[in-house]
């Protein structure tokens, strides 16, 4: 509930600043929220879900801002960016590649991983001790080169 709370202090913020990129993305994520809660029918969704869906509305600008960008579109890019720059604030800080790939390490050891078929089985691990700290895409390029190597 702490992460909603203060989406909303922001949104207020936001509001009374005029900020309308921030206003935009946080309607957005709030809106998000809503619909999650309606979805699974619950009063309060846990942060650990509240986190997952900034996550994806992240990702979900970013990638539309890489399409804007591909087909020469920088004047739909910009706005994506700007409003994933302003719900990135709600994220965990980031790790770097170094700390991830020591926790990969340690999980491989913990499963006894041998080869690319106990992929799954790290992948799961290392995921739900970096939930919102790292990209799943730079996981699975860490735990391959682990594995093959």
């Amino acid at each position: 509930m702490e992460i909603q709370k203060e989406i909303t202090n922001k949104l207020k913020e936001a509001m009374k600043s005029k900020d309308t990129v921030a206003l935009t993305a946080l309607r957005a994520l709030k809106s998000a929220f809503m619909l999650a809660k309606t979805e699974s029918g619950v009063e309060d969704i846990s942060p650990e879900v509240a986190l997952k869906i900034v996550q994806k509305q992240v990702k979900q600008r970013k990638d539309s801002a890489k399409v804007f960008s591909e087909q020469g579109r920088e004047d739909l890019a910009k706005p994506e960016l700007e409003e994933a720059s302003v719900l990135e604030q709600f994220l965990p800080e980031a790790l770097s590649e170094s700390e991830i790939e020591a926790v990969v390490i340690a999980a491989i050891s913990d499963v006894g991983a041998e080869s690319m078929k106990d992929m799954g089985k790290v992948m799961g691990i290392v995921s739900k001790k970096l939930a919102g700290q790292a990209d799943g895409k730079t996981i699975s390029a860490i735990v391959k080169a682990k594995l093959a190597s």
